[in-house]
């Protein structure tokens, strides 16, 4: 039987006003100092992986500027997210990042996020080649079943899927989430993948 998926803390209470024990949506979080960064660089999935993909975070999602540094600081191979936006499309490539200038370099998108640009097509996408060892994803919500509560557009789930076909196979999965989007239960549908684990801020 495969392990339970893992949160370091416990959920804090479904608010009084949520249906049941579904988790409801929050008021955006506060910034607070990078324990989830400083968490994940002690984590041995994290120590031993060499290809990694991690998202860019948008206002309202952990910071992850202080862990793509770390990446290339330790030689690891960075991939990112790149969306395909138009129409109904839930399509994602994972592109190769070669360094902070270079993503710093790239345009922001209508979510205020960079990312290559659409005729952008030089980049190495993680599937074409050695496929990835873990992914560091965003959510809006998350429960100790590995359920995740996104966007609403499946990226992340279909670009799973895509995973699993790959001779390496899927890779391990680590939510970067604050306590505040710790839950009780994620309504998820048929298509929804479970994650591996969810890395919090919650001190000691």
């Amino acid at each position: 039987m495969d392990p339970q998926p893992t949160i370091e803390d416990p959920p804090p209470p479904t608010p009084p006003s949520a249906p049941g024990n579904l988790c409801v949506a929050r008021q955006p979080v506060e910034p607070k100092p990078d324990l989830v960064g400083t968490r994940l660089f002690k984590h041995p999935k994290y120590a031993r992986c060499e290809r990694i993909a991690v998202f860019l975070s948008m206002h309202d999602e952990v910071r992850t500027e202080e862990i793509i540094q770390d990446l290339f600081k330790h030689g690891k191979t960075c991939f990112m997210p790149k969306y395909l936006t138009q129409g109904t499309s839930n399509h994602m490539d994972m592109v190769k990042l070669t360094s902070m200038e270079d993503m710093m370099s790239l345009p922001l998108t209508s979510w205020n996020i960079r990312q290559p640009a659409a005729d952008d097509n030089t980049r190495e996408e993680a599937l074409e080649t050695g496929g990835l060892d873990l992914i560091l994803m965003p959510g809006l919500g998350f429960d100790r079943k590995g359920n995740r509560l996104g966007r609403g557009k499946g990226f992340y789930d279909s670009y799973l899927e895509r995973c699993m076909k790959h001779p390496k196979g899927k890779p391990y999965t680590i939510a970067l989430a604050f306590r505040e989007q710790l839950c009780q239960d994620i309504p998820v549908g048929d298509n929804d993948v479970l994650i591996d684990e969810v890395l919090c801020d919650v001190l000691d």
